[in-house]
């Protein structure tokens, strides 16, 4: 009882607006004062202990990387080879857009980065071209979910950290399931396009002008396969890989792009280091919230919940997407990867599925949770960023938000889509 009153009150702060992290340090501390189970001495050491590991500090990496590439405007540039990819196909900005998130993908991931980034980029061409504004910012919101799918992701960092799994084996195993959700995606795009009547390219498609676009874009292409192919194939540690992106990212828009002032320089390492502080600040959070809830048994009570529906492997995979479903809607993707990630992690293990596919599955559907209202991130930055309403963006979703689900069902009950790259590539047999 104790356990739900405590996930109560974390819930509806984190709704009220309260800071996700301040929120998980300030229960246990209450909780403390109140009953004086522990030391006060024991929130700072458990704050500690879930920092303390070297593979996080490739988040910050990660984090600049991203943003010196907006400051380099290569962004820009993916946005023109996508429209040369996707030529007069019926609703071509709305493909763009899905094709960019994944370009964008394989050099930044972070899924707020992807909406703010392409939605800034996209979304007003998309409503001047005649777009209804709630579509713009759905596709933008869901689209962006594959930004922490596609290697690199920082949760994916996060969750193997948490879990001693393989960094290269996760972002092997997220390759396919990141491409099955842009090809989805744009199917489902191709379909409302065709109802709708949604505008077309004027340019044709031409394997000419993709190879122009493609040439302009090279450096900026070159960035996730240095970063994923050094990590995978155990060239360099996810740390090191991190850096050498980031140093990439930096050279080619000082010297080769040259749209990289020392001015934008300057401001992308504030905004990288700022928004790493925000993850690192929610990571240290979960060490004593996470604490609490072992302390009270609400994590072994899960287990014992989930566990119980193993005997129909079917029902178990609905109950898991149910689940995970419903912690997406009330609380943010990070902190329920970070919290409940590792638990729902060894369950699945318990269950008998590979460790790689269980943490891909808590990936991919806390990400998922990431656009689903009323709390997803990239669901109120993609409504911002296009000025509508955010329910009219909630129904515009529905759609892409059924099908993504789906997925995440199939996800684990067909383990070979998350497992086939880890095993060829030897990380897992």
């Amino acid at each position: 009882m104790e356990s739900v009153a405590l996930l109560t009150i974390l819930v509806v702060m984190i709704m009220l607006g309260a800071p996700v992290g301040f929120v998980m340090i300030l229960i246990p501390v209450v909780y403390i004062l109140i009953t004086d189970a522990a030391p006060m001495i024991l929130i700072p050491s458990q704050m500690f202990q879930a920092i303390d590991s070297v593979p996080l500090t490739a988040i910050p990496f990660f984090m600049l990387t991203g943003e010196l590439m907006t400051s380099a405007t290569i962004t820009d540039r993916l946005v023109d080879l996508s429209q040369r990819i996707i030529g007069r196909m019926r609703g071509s900005m709305a493909q763009a857009n899905v094709l960019v998130s994944m370009f964008f993908a394989g050099m930044n991931g972070s899924v707020v980065a992807d909406t703010a980034t392409v939605g800034s980029l996209l979304v007003p061409g998309m409503k001047k071209a005649g777009y209804p504004p709630e579509f713009a910012a759905a596709i933008t919101a869901v689209s962006s979910t594959i930004g922490g799918i596609i290697p690199p992701s920082i949760m994916m960092i996060v969750l193997a950290n948490a879990g001693g799994i393989s960094v290269g084996a996760l972002f092997a195993g997220g390759i396919i399931p990141g491409l099955m959700i842009g090809g989805l995606l744009m199917i489902i795009n191709y379909v409302i396009a065709r109802q709708k009547n949604f505008e077309r390219s004027e340019e044709p498609f031409s394997l000419k002008g993709i190879a122009i676009a493609g040439y302009k874009s090279s450096f900026a292409l070159l960035i996730p396969v240095v970063l994923v192919g050094s990590v995978v194939f155990g060239i360099a540690g996810v740390v090191e890989a991190g850096a050498l992106t980031a140093t990439i990212a930096l050279f080619v828009g000082l010297f080769i792009y040259r749209t990289i002032t020392w001015t934008n320089c300057k401001s992308a390492f504030v905004r990288a280091f700022r928004n790493s502080a925000m993850v690192f600040i929610i990571i240290a959070a979960s060490g004593p919230f996470s604490w609490l809830l072992t302390s009270l048994g609400a994590i072994s009570q899960l287990e014992l919940w989930l566990l119980s529906y193993t005997y129909n492997p079917l029902i178990f995979a609905l109950v898991l997407v149910l689940f995970i479903c419903l912690l997406g809607m009330v609380m943010d993707s990070a902190a329920n990867i970070i919290v409940a990630g590792p638990v729902l992690v060894d369950v699945m293990v318990k269950a008998g599925y590979p460790d790689v596919q269980a943490a891909l599955v808590v990936v991919v559907g806390f990400l998922i949770g990431s656009v689903t209202p009323p709390v997803g991130v990239a669901f109120f930055t993609a409504s911002a960023i296009a000025e509508v309403r955010l329910e009219k963006v909630a129904l515009a979703m529905l759609p892409y938000l059924v099908a993504l689900f789906v997925l995440l069902f199939v996800l684990i009950v067909v383990p070979d889509i998350t497992m086939y790259l880890p095993r060829a590539l030897g990380f897992a047999s």
